[in-house]
């Protein structure tokens, strides 16, 4: 337990004193948040619309924060040889990836005490209706995001070209799930991607908990999907995972 804990406090302390990671994962959704929440008007499908872009971006974060950039950090760290090298020390290989996830969660639980904070001061946004179903709602966000960036990361060979990989992928899946606002008017084709990406039915979830009060079981389509996606890419990076530098 000390050597995890351990662990932890390093990977913390190096991402806060990563000033471009902590802008792209932490920052971002923030400033999001503020450009949205000043364009849309007073409501989003009759609710507020400081309430629905805050749980879109809780969305988005979750997404940036747990896929983005835990594949970006694996990527670099695999490729400058920092993988190879715990790998060559008594760390157990678990411990390493059980304390990279656990300052994922820490950094996401932080960032959704920061957009909750950001939304009441700024636009007097509503707390969670349950907040166990969205305390549930974080774990649930970091768990299949961040398993889908270490397959992600399984599968980029370039530190150069990650960052772009991951923008490609989660900007577009952001917008079209509904992180920035609402999609009901998207041509069909569109909407039809939507039905398929996780960040839809991570959204639903969240929307579910956030404004209704629901369980986090409350919608088992939603709630399956996210797992099943989550497991993919679990699948992948146990194949295709590994710890030494593929540009050497």
């Amino acid at each position: 337990m000390s050597t995890l804990l351990h662990q932890l406090r390093f990977d913390q302390k190096i991402f806060w004193r990563n000033r471009e990671a902590a802008v792209f994962v932490f920052v971002f959704p923030l400033l999001l948040y503020a450009l949205l929440g000043s364009v849309y008007g007073d409501l989003i499908d009759g609710v507020p619309a400081e309430d629905v872009l805050l749980a879109g971006l809780f969305g988005y974060g979750a997404a940036t924060t747990a896929m983005g950039g835990l594949a970006i950090t694996l990527v670099i760290r695999r490729e400058t040889g920092v993988l190879k090298r715990v790998r060559s020390t008594p760390l157990a290989p678990a411990t390493y990836f059980v304390a990279v996830l656990l300052s994922t969660l820490v950094t996401f639980a932080l960032e959704a005490v920061a957009l909750l904070a950001l939304g009441r001061l700024l636009f007097r946004a509503s707390m969670p209706a349950n907040w166990l179903g969205f305390a549930g709602a974080i774990v649930l966000g970091v768990a299949c995001f961040a398993a889908l960036g270490v397959g992600a990361a399984a599968l980029i060979r370039s530190a150069e070209g990650v960052s772009a990989v991951v923008n490609v992928v989660i900007l577009p899946m952001a917008f079209l799930s509904g992180s920035f606002g609402p999609t009901n008017e998207f041509p069909a084709v569109l909407q039809a991607i939507a039905n398929v990406l996780p960040l839809t039915y991570f959204l639903d979830i969240v929307y579910g908990v956030y404004l209704a009060g629901e369980s986090i079981y409350a919608d088992p389509t939603a709630l399956l999907v996210v797992l099943a996606w989550g497991a993919a890419g679990a699948v992948v990076a146990l194949r295709r995972f590994g710890w030494m530098p593929r540009e050497r």
